[in-house]
């Protein structure tokens, strides 16, 4: 079996003005779609990170994967990790690519889906098998302008009337407050029906957010798991200080401060579980990150960890040092989403409900549509391989919207700067 074509697809999708510590979405989210095609005609595809620098690098990579075979993963890693070769000689990738690990990991989700294909078994069975066939996943909330995002911009879509009842209307609405997110979080599960609610914060004054998560817990009750993710926007003093608030309120408590070193100073201080992607993203972190007690939680992304299969060493190594084990989110579509319940089906210790941004997108480009929760979780898709196959038309429509938006990385301070002139990114900013 060889790879015979290999297509790289920058796309871009309508995104509300969703807010966080970095400042403000723009209106379009950026991914590419990776396509690979066998000489007996099977394709493989992913999804990860948008942007020209993603996309240079993936196309980089063309002369090395055609003609390979996909099923020899660990030859590709370790050549695009270091250019290691048999006969010893260097490749002209080596010391270009500023992720390998997001790189590899892009082509190795394509390549399992395409193996999954020609064995006739779905991903999940590639990494060792279901533990569980519905993924849970959590309520992702957002302080927000109003806004559709996409063609609408700060504008509403005019075939969802703002005033409508039910989530597409809640999701192009204002929600700057903590009644707002309460509005929000109540159509996000009547909608879905997740059964675990987490804050990104960082936005307003921390005691707004703690107030937030107070009226999330007086109006959702003991039995459902609150989160909040701050993003590094409070300093030390302020995360011991909003941790004695918070205590007895959380799930766990993700990346108030930055920093292994400042996470693990304070643990010392509070008995909430600490949870991070963003001081522990990579195996060369863990070491430090176990060494310090800086975190009892890790949120996996194998966006960025290197794939489907490392992120199942991941897991195993936070079983072997007592770690929890989460996973990340950013703005994707349904092939990343079913990317993630094929590797969460396979790791027995992922515990933790994941994140996901799905609910916040309106476009897709898998045929049949978006894929649905059933209260609050993803049945694995069914199938071999990932499950899903891409809608060529709608990869080219959302192929030429990446053409119109003028969009080529992503840049939240400068879009809150639109709104806000003069407003800076600041870390911490309390």
């Amino acid at each position: 079996m060889k790879i015979v074509e290999y297509k790289i697809t920058p796309i871009a999708f309508a995104d509300p003005p969703l807010r966080s510590a970095f400042g403000l979405h723009a209106p379009y989210a950026l991914r590419t779609i990776v396509e690979l095609v066998s000489d007996d005609g099977i394709s493989g595809v992913s999804e990860t990170h948008g942007g020209a620098a993603v996309v240079d690098e993936l196309l980089a990579l063309g002369d090395l994967l055609v003609g390979r075979d996909p099923f020899r993963l660990a030859e590709l890693e370790a050549m695009i990790w270091g250019g290691a070769r048999g006969d010893g000689t260097s490749k002209p990738w080596e010391g270009k690519l500023s992720s390998p690990a997001r790189t590899f990991g892009a082509i190795e989700v394509a390549c399992l889906d395409m193996i999954g294909k020609a064995t006739g078994r779905p991903v999940c069975d590639l990494l060792g098998g279901q533990v569980r066939e519905r993924v849970p996943f959590s309520a992702y909330l957002f302080y927000k302008h109003a806004g559709a995002g996409g063609q609408w911009g700060l504008g509403n879509d005019p075939a969802v009337p703002a005033d409508a009842p039910g989530w597409p209307a809640m999701r192009q609405r204002e929600a700057l407050s903590p009644a707002a997110l309460v509005g929000q979080a109540r159509a996000m599960v009547a909608e879905f029906g997740f059964q675990s609610l987490k804050l990104k914060a960082g936005v307003l004054p921390p005691d707004d957010e703690i107030a937030t998560i107070r009226l999330l817990r007086e109006n959702f009750g003991p039995g459902v798991p609150l989160r909040i993710d701050p993003n590094t926007a409070w300093s030390l003093a302020t995360s011991v200080r909003c941790a004695r608030e918070l205590d007895g309120l959380l799930e766990y408590y993700e990346d108030p401060v930055a920093g292994r070193a400042a996470m693990a100073e304070l643990a010392s201080h509070t008995r909430l579980p600490l949870a991070t992607n963003m001081c522990c993203v990579s195996f060369a972190d863990l070491p430090d990150a176990i060494g310090l007690g800086s975190v009892q939680i890790i949120l996996g992304d194998h966006h960025f960890w290197g794939g489907l299969r490392a992120s199942v060493e991941l897991a195993r190594i936070c079983r072997t040092w007592g770690l929890g084990l989460s996973m990340h989110s950013n703005s994707h579509l349904g092939i990343s989403l079913a990317a993630m319940a094929h590797l969460a089906a396979a790791v027995p210790n992922l515990t933790y409900a994941c994140d996901t941004h799905y609910p916040w997108q309106s476009e897709e480009l898998i045929a049949g549509g978006k894929l649905r929760f059933e209260e609050g979780a993803l049945a694995v898709p069914a199938g071999p391989g990932l499950g899903v196959t891409i809608d060529q038309a709608e990869l080219a429509r959302m192929h030429a919207q990446y053409l119109a938006c003028g969009l080529h990385y992503r840049d939240d301070a400068a879009e809150m700067q639109k709104i806000e002139p003069g407003w800076q990114l600041a870390l911490p900013r309390w």
